[in-house]
């Protein structure tokens, strides 16, 4: 019979949810543009009405640890506030570790404010408990 254990995430009591996402930015080189795509990704299709009932203090009480992968280039240009601005609820903890992506788009538009062909893309994850 296989085991499964539950492993704690500093700083929480108890993990409830573990929501994912990826955003990009093709045109401009945005990477914070990138990372609030991501992160909105990880949460659009979620509703989790209960957290009244499941969380201590309920919203206010909410712990939400998020943790964002950027290309190691673009990481100092990384907004955090406009990545926590996401979230309507709870205390988001903003964390970024090298990750993500650069891929080549194969034209560069100077009108989109494009430096060059560069797609930047962030993967995030968002860990919801108390």
């Amino acid at each position: 019979k296989p085991r499964s254990e539950v492993i704690a995430r500093p700083g929480f009591e108890q993990v409830l949810f573990i929501e994912m996402g990826w955003g990009a930015d093709q045109h401009g080189q945005n990477v914070t543009k990138a990372c609030v795509r991501a992160a909105r990704n990880a949460i659009e299709f979620n509703s989790i009405p209960s957290i009244g009932a499941l969380v201590p203090g309920g919203y206010e009480g909410m712990k939400l640890a998020i943790d964002v992968a950027v290309p190691p280039a673009t990481r100092d240009d990384v907004d955090v506030d406009a990545i926590a601005a996401v979230f309507p609820y709870g205390s988001p903890v903003i964390t970024l570790q090298d990750g993500g992506a650069v891929f080549p788009s194969g034209i560069a538009l100077e009108a989109m404010g494009d430096k060059n062909d560069d797609i930047i893309v962030a993967i995030c994850c968002v860990t919801v408990g108390y």
